[in-house]
């Protein structure tokens, strides 16, 4: 072998080095791309009014405004708009995984006429804006009397999520027959195979369905702001609705540290759901 000749197995390695580099770097630039407007958010949060307003654009504060967080808390009762989201969220979250579920173990384990159709039906159902319900939805709970109360939230918790009952349905599919087979067997019904055999499976799929729940209730507008009094409300419509001035401009700078601050609770959740989270979207649906 001459000195500039390669070993055996180098040309591979070199091959799998260079796919490595541009895998690392596509996720970088993925990951740069996804923390970019939080880190905008952040550094909007600790600038002026002034240098928001500049023209051309300040990238990078001349003095950061910690006290525009200190500001932006004490000014509305931050801490009672986050309890009201966090009930709503949990209440939501809670019923809408179990009910959610529930649902997806009939569809792939029983059987019944029609059951494709109205699986199809479901499925289809999530094609279908927000806004196109809103008010429907509203003209209902006021001639039940529960506006301004978090009834609705429990109704739909109660009333299941397509996309959810479709995750637990592709979960409860793969798991395998005999499981049920011998519950059978033993004595139990679907309700006791449910809740003592699939339902604990399933834990990477509730977890998930859980913080997809969760987020939806947490970061929505439009039905706390149409549905709520002020006292009842939630973060999310404090902090896009109660920063503004005497003229009713907003205030920017006070509008994204409170956004900051609600976004961290989120966060954290997934921090610490991640595990659970990834697992329960990528086992959904293997055999």
């Amino acid at each position: 072998m001459t000195a500039t000749s390669l070993p055996p197995n180098s040309a591979p390695r070199v091959r799998v080095r260079s796919n490595r580099l541009v895998l690392y770097t596509v996720l970088v630039s993925l990951t740069g791309l996804f923390i970019g407007p939080f880190g905008w958010l952040v550094l909007n949060g600790l600038k002026t009014s002034a240098e928001l307003a500049a023209s051309p654009v300040h990238w990078l504060p001349t003095d950061f405004q910690w006290q525009n967080f200190a500001d932006a808390f004490n000014l509305i009762d931050f801490l009672g708009y986050a309890r009201n989201s966090l009930i709503i969220a949990l209440i939501y979250a809670t019923l809408v995984t179990l009910s959610s579920a529930w649902v997806g173990f009939g569809f792939a384990r029983l059987d019944a006429p029609g059951k494709k159709t109205l699986f199809g039906i479901l499925i289809g159902s999530m094609m279908l804006p927000q806004m196109i319900t809103l008010l429907p939805t509203y003209l209902i709970f006021a001639k039940l009397g529960m506006v301004d109360t978090y009834w609705p939230w429990v109704f739909w918790g109660l009333a299941a999520a397509p996309y959810l009952v479709f995750l637990f349905r592709q979960f409860f599919a793969g798991l395998p027959r005999e499981l049920e087979e011998a519950a059978i067997v033993d004595g139990c019904g679907y309700g006791t195979i449910f809740w003592r055999i699939f339902l604990p499976q399933s834990w990477p799929v509730l977890s998930a369905s859980f913080v997809i729940a969760f987020t939806w209730s947490w970061g929505d507008y439009i039905a706390p702001q149409l549905l709520l009094s002020t006292d009842k409300s939630t973060l999310a419509v404090a902090v896009m609705t109660t920063y503004v001035t005497s003229a009713g401009t907003p205030v920017a700078n006070l509008q994204a540290a409170a956004s900051v601050m609600y976004v961290v609770p989120i966060l954290l959740i997934f921090l610490i759901a991640q595990r659970g989270f990834v697992a329960g979207m990528s086992t959904t649906g293997l055999k």
